[in-house]
Protein backbone atom coordinates (compact mmCIF):
# COMPACT_ATOMS: atom_id res chain seq x y z
CA UNK A 1 0.00 0.00 0.00
CA UNK A 2 1.50 3.15 -1.11
CA UNK A 3 2.07 5.56 2.20
CA UNK A 4 0.48 8.72 1.16
CA UNK A 5 -2.86 6.10 1.13
CA UNK A 6 -2.18 4.66 4.46
CA UNK A 7 -3.12 7.86 6.32
CA UNK A 8 -5.68 9.66 4.42
CA UNK A 9 -8.67 9.17 6.62
CA UNK A 10 -6.88 11.60 9.13
CA UNK A 11 -6.29 13.06 6.27
CA UNK A 12 -9.49 14.83 5.60
CA UNK A 13 -10.13 15.78 9.40
CA UNK A 14 -7.12 17.57 9.80
CA UNK A 15 -8.33 19.53 6.10
CA UNK A 16 -11.92 20.46 8.00
CA UNK A 17 -9.54 21.73 10.67
CA UNK A 18 -7.35 23.53 8.54
CA UNK A 19 -10.24 25.26 7.24
CA UNK A 20 -11.21 26.64 10.70
CA UNK A 21 -7.58 28.06 10.96
CA UNK A 22 -6.49 25.23 13.32
CA UNK A 23 -3.15 23.34 12.22
CA UNK A 24 -2.96 19.77 14.12
CA UNK A 25 0.69 20.33 15.03
CA UNK A 26 2.79 17.20 16.91
CA UNK A 27 6.03 17.78 18.56
CA UNK A 28 8.10 14.87 19.64
CA UNK A 29 10.94 14.67 22.29
CA UNK A 30 14.10 12.78 21.91
CA UNK A 31 16.70 12.74 24.68
CA UNK A 32 19.82 10.84 23.61
CA UNK A 33 21.04 10.16 19.92
CA UNK A 34 19.59 6.33 20.07
CA UNK A 35 19.72 5.75 16.30
CA UNK A 36 16.55 3.78 16.22
CA UNK A 37 14.56 5.99 18.15
CA UNK A 38 15.82 8.91 15.79
CA UNK A 39 14.51 6.71 12.81
CA UNK A 40 11.49 5.99 14.58
CA UNK A 41 10.98 9.82 14.85
CA UNK A 42 11.55 10.33 11.24
CA UNK A 43 8.80 7.98 10.10
CA UNK A 44 6.28 9.99 12.26
CA UNK A 45 7.42 13.01 11.19
CA UNK A 46 6.93 11.63 7.43
CA UNK A 47 3.49 10.89 8.66
CA UNK A 48 2.39 13.63 9.79
CA UNK A 49 3.50 15.62 7.15
CA UNK A 50 1.94 13.32 4.08
CA UNK A 51 -1.49 14.47 6.20
CA UNK A 52 -1.22 17.97 6.46
CA UNK A 53 0.09 18.23 10.40
CA UNK A 54 2.76 20.00 11.44
CA UNK A 55 5.72 18.28 13.36
CA UNK A 56 8.13 19.61 14.62
CA UNK A 57 11.30 17.02 17.16
CA UNK A 58 13.17 18.39 20.29
CA UNK A 59 16.34 16.81 20.18
CA UNK A 60 17.59 17.26 23.83
CA UNK A 61 21.18 15.71 25.20
CA UNK A 62 22.13 12.73 26.52
CA UNK A 63 23.11 13.51 29.84
CA UNK A 64 20.63 16.73 30.16
CA UNK A 65 18.64 16.62 33.98
CA UNK A 66 15.34 15.69 34.72
CA UNK A 67 14.22 19.02 36.19
CA UNK A 68 15.69 20.11 32.56
CA UNK A 69 13.52 17.49 30.69
CA UNK A 70 10.35 18.04 32.78
CA UNK A 71 10.28 22.11 32.68
CA UNK A 72 10.68 21.74 28.45
CA UNK A 73 7.69 19.60 28.29
CA UNK A 74 5.27 21.85 30.59
CA UNK A 75 6.27 24.25 27.95
CA UNK A 76 4.89 22.51 25.35
CA UNK A 77 1.92 22.11 27.86
CA UNK A 78 1.61 25.64 27.96
CA UNK A 79 1.87 25.85 23.42
CA UNK A 80 -1.42 26.88 22.29
CA UNK A 81 -0.19 26.02 19.05
CA UNK A 82 0.87 22.25 20.14
CA UNK A 83 -1.89 19.93 20.26
CA UNK A 84 0.39 16.44 20.83
CA UNK A 85 3.38 15.38 22.69
CA UNK A 86 4.98 12.25 21.89
CA UNK A 87 8.53 11.28 24.10
CA UNK A 88 10.15 8.90 22.25
CA UNK A 89 11.24 5.61 24.71
CA UNK A 90 13.25 4.58 25.98
CA UNK A 91 14.87 7.22 27.48
CA UNK A 92 18.19 8.05 29.14
CA UNK A 93 18.82 5.71 33.19
CA UNK A 94 18.93 9.42 34.52
CA UNK A 95 15.39 10.07 33.50
CA UNK A 96 12.48 8.13 35.76
CA UNK A 97 10.24 7.12 32.56
CA UNK A 98 6.99 7.48 34.47
CA UNK A 99 7.40 11.56 36.06
CA UNK A 100 8.66 12.02 32.38
CA UNK A 101 5.51 10.97 31.01
CA UNK A 102 3.39 11.84 33.55
CA UNK A 103 4.41 15.62 33.11
CA UNK A 104 2.51 15.05 29.33
CA UNK A 105 -0.70 17.29 29.42
CA UNK A 106 -3.43 14.42 29.49
CA UNK A 107 -4.79 16.74 26.94
CA UNK A 108 -1.92 16.02 24.79
CA UNK A 109 -0.85 13.03 25.53
CA UNK A 110 -1.50 11.37 22.20
CA UNK A 111 0.54 8.57 22.84
CA UNK A 112 -1.45 6.84 25.28
CA UNK A 113 1.07 6.44 27.97
CA UNK A 114 0.08 9.37 30.95
CA UNK A 115 -1.50 7.23 33.53
CA UNK A 116 -4.60 9.07 33.18
CA UNK A 117 -5.04 7.61 30.43
CA UNK A 118 -3.82 4.09 31.15
CA UNK A 119 -5.93 4.05 34.16
CA UNK A 120 -9.16 4.75 31.69
CA UNK A 121 -8.56 2.08 30.08
CA UNK A 122 -10.40 0.05 33.31
CA UNK A 123 -13.59 1.47 32.10
CA UNK A 124 -12.99 1.46 28.52
CA UNK A 125 -12.80 5.34 28.37
CA UNK A 126 -9.53 6.15 27.52
CA UNK A 127 -8.99 9.50 25.28
CA UNK A 128 -6.35 8.55 23.59
CA UNK A 129 -5.65 4.77 23.43
CA UNK A 130 -1.63 3.97 23.73
CA UNK A 131 -1.38 3.64 19.79
CA UNK A 132 -0.24 0.38 18.86
CA UNK A 133 -2.67 -1.41 20.89
CA UNK A 134 -5.42 1.31 19.45
CA UNK A 135 -3.68 0.58 15.69
CA UNK A 136 -4.48 -3.19 16.45
CA UNK A 137 -8.10 -3.50 17.71
CA UNK A 138 -8.47 -0.99 14.45
CA UNK A 139 -6.62 -3.89 12.26
CA UNK A 140 -9.36 -6.26 13.55
CA UNK A 141 -12.16 -4.27 13.06
CA UNK A 142 -11.14 -3.65 9.95
CA UNK A 143 -10.73 -7.43 8.73
CA UNK A 144 -13.98 -8.27 10.36
CA UNK A 145 -12.00 -10.31 12.55
CA UNK A 146 -14.66 -11.77 15.59
CA UNK A 147 -13.60 -10.66 19.09
CA UNK A 148 -16.40 -11.16 21.26
CA UNK A 149 -16.54 -14.61 22.54
CA UNK A 150 -12.94 -15.48 20.98
CA UNK A 151 -9.79 -16.45 23.09
CA UNK A 152 -7.41 -14.33 23.11
CA UNK A 153 -3.92 -14.41 24.37
CA UNK A 154 -1.69 -11.74 25.09
CA UNK A 155 2.19 -12.52 25.19
CA UNK A 156 3.79 -9.76 26.87
CA UNK A 157 2.93 -7.68 29.69
CA UNK A 158 4.35 -3.89 29.21
CA UNK A 159 1.93 -0.89 29.86
CA UNK A 160 3.14 0.29 26.49
CA UNK A 161 1.69 -2.91 24.57
CA UNK A 162 0.74 -6.07 26.37
CA UNK A 163 -1.50 -4.76 29.34
CA UNK A 164 -3.26 -1.80 27.86
CA UNK A 165 -3.86 -4.53 24.68
CA UNK A 166 -5.66 -7.25 27.51
CA UNK A 167 -7.22 -4.43 28.52
CA UNK A 168 -8.97 -3.33 24.82
CA UNK A 169 -9.69 -7.09 23.83
CA UNK A 170 -11.60 -7.56 27.56
CA UNK A 171 -13.83 -4.32 26.26
CA UNK A 172 -14.67 -5.92 23.23
CA UNK A 173 -16.18 -9.22 24.86
CA UNK A 174 -12.86 -11.64 24.17
CA UNK A 175 -12.08 -14.25 26.81
CA UNK A 176 -8.23 -13.15 27.97
CA UNK A 177 -5.08 -14.77 29.05
CA UNK A 178 -2.00 -12.98 29.75
CA UNK A 179 1.15 -14.41 29.75
CA UNK A 180 5.26 -13.57 29.12
CA UNK A 181 8.00 -14.88 27.75
CA UNK A 182 9.12 -16.56 31.17
CA UNK A 183 5.61 -18.47 31.39
CA UNK A 184 5.76 -21.79 32.32
CA UNK A 185 4.49 -24.18 29.32
CA UNK A 186 3.70 -21.03 27.01
CA UNK A 187 2.72 -23.29 24.24
CA UNK A 188 -0.39 -24.65 26.29
CA UNK A 189 -1.98 -21.45 26.32
CA UNK A 190 -0.88 -19.42 23.05
CA UNK A 191 -2.27 -23.46 20.91
CA UNK A 192 -5.72 -22.10 22.72
CA UNK A 193 -5.69 -18.43 21.14
CA UNK A 194 -8.24 -17.75 18.64
CA UNK A 195 -6.22 -14.13 18.60
CA UNK A 196 -2.68 -14.41 19.42
CA UNK A 197 -1.02 -10.86 20.10
CA UNK A 198 3.00 -11.32 20.95
CA UNK A 199 4.84 -8.32 22.44
CA UNK A 200 7.85 -9.42 24.42
CA UNK A 201 11.38 -7.95 22.06
CA UNK A 202 12.06 -12.13 22.49
CA UNK A 203 12.92 -12.89 18.03
CA UNK A 204 10.72 -16.59 16.78
CA UNK A 205 9.60 -16.85 20.05
CA UNK A 206 6.18 -18.25 18.73
CA UNK A 207 6.80 -21.28 16.61
CA UNK A 208 4.79 -23.01 14.28
CA UNK A 209 4.25 -25.97 17.03
CA UNK A 210 2.94 -23.10 19.32
CA UNK A 211 -0.12 -21.33 17.37
CA UNK A 212 -3.71 -22.94 16.81
CA UNK A 213 -5.00 -23.55 12.92
CA UNK A 214 -6.67 -20.78 11.93
CA UNK A 215 -5.39 -18.17 14.33
CA UNK A 216 -5.01 -14.25 14.16
CA UNK A 217 -1.71 -13.73 14.96
CA UNK A 218 -0.07 -9.90 15.70
CA UNK A 219 3.46 -9.97 15.82
CA UNK A 220 3.94 -6.48 17.54
CA UNK A 221 8.00 -7.61 18.46
CA UNK A 222 10.80 -5.85 15.77
CA UNK A 223 14.60 -7.28 16.74
CA UNK A 224 17.56 -7.22 14.59
CA UNK A 225 18.58 -11.03 14.00
CA UNK A 226 22.51 -11.82 13.82
CA UNK A 227 22.12 -11.45 9.74
CA UNK A 228 20.79 -7.79 9.95
CA UNK A 229 17.82 -9.22 9.08
CA UNK A 230 14.47 -7.44 10.98
CA UNK A 231 12.33 -9.84 12.54
CA UNK A 232 9.41 -10.32 14.78
CA UNK A 233 8.92 -12.46 17.89
CA UNK A 234 7.07 -14.72 15.62
CA UNK A 235 8.50 -17.26 13.43
CA UNK A 236 6.41 -16.15 10.17
CA UNK A 237 7.54 -18.29 8.33
CA UNK A 238 6.53 -21.34 10.09
CA UNK A 239 3.73 -20.25 11.37
CA UNK A 240 2.03 -18.08 8.06
CA UNK A 241 0.88 -22.19 6.94
CA UNK A 242 -1.46 -22.47 9.95
CA UNK A 243 -2.45 -19.01 10.31
CA UNK A 244 -5.83 -17.47 9.69
CA UNK A 245 -3.72 -14.07 9.10
CA UNK A 246 -0.43 -13.16 10.26
CA UNK A 247 1.61 -9.48 10.55
CA UNK A 248 4.71 -9.23 8.91
CA UNK A 249 7.93 -7.59 10.62
CA UNK A 250 8.17 -4.99 9.19
CA UNK A 251 5.20 -3.33 7.77
CA UNK A 252 2.45 -5.05 9.97
CA UNK A 253 1.74 -3.34 13.00
CA UNK A 254 4.07 -0.55 12.80
CA UNK A 255 2.30 1.69 9.97
CA UNK A 256 -0.89 1.20 12.42
CA UNK A 257 0.79 2.65 15.47
CA UNK A 258 1.82 5.96 13.50
CA UNK A 259 -1.74 5.98 11.89
CA UNK A 260 -3.05 5.91 15.20
CA UNK A 261 -0.79 8.66 16.75
CA UNK A 262 -2.28 10.80 13.76
CA UNK A 263 -5.89 10.05 14.28
CA UNK A 264 -4.77 11.02 18.47
CA UNK A 265 -3.51 14.16 17.97
CA UNK A 266 -6.23 15.53 14.91
CA UNK A 267 -8.49 14.45 17.67
CA UNK A 268 -6.08 16.19 20.35
CA UNK A 269 -6.45 19.13 18.12
CA UNK A 270 -10.19 19.00 17.63
CA UNK A 271 -10.40 19.16 21.28
CA UNK A 272 -8.16 21.12 22.39
CA UNK A 273 -9.92 24.33 19.97
CA UNK A 274 -13.14 23.34 19.66
CA UNK A 275 -14.56 25.93 22.15
CA UNK A 276 -12.44 28.02 19.68
CA UNK A 277 -14.06 26.94 16.69
CA UNK A 278 -17.67 26.99 17.59
CA UNK A 279 -17.25 30.93 18.87
CA UNK A 280 -15.66 32.28 15.89
CA UNK A 281 -16.86 29.52 12.93
CA UNK A 282 -20.40 28.49 14.70
CA UNK A 283 -19.72 25.18 13.91
CA UNK A 284 -20.01 22.16 16.00
CA UNK A 285 -16.39 20.25 16.06
CA UNK A 286 -18.03 17.07 16.24
CA UNK A 287 -18.99 17.36 12.59
CA UNK A 288 -14.66 16.79 12.01
CA UNK A 289 -15.61 13.35 14.08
Amino acid sequence: MPSRQRYAGNGGRAEALKRRGVLPALAAIIVGDNLASKIYVRNKVKACCEVGLHSEVHELPTDIGEDMVLAHIRRLNHNPDIHGILVQLPLPPQLNRDKVLATVSADKDVDGLHVHNLGALVTGNALFPPCTPFGIQCLLDHMLIPIEGQNAVVVGRSTIVGKPMALMLLQKGATVTVCTSKTRDLATYTRLADILVVATGKPNLITAAMVKEGAVVIDVGINRAPDGRLVGDVDFDGVQESAGYITPVPGGVGPMTIAMLIANTVRAAERLTGEACRLTQGEDVAELA
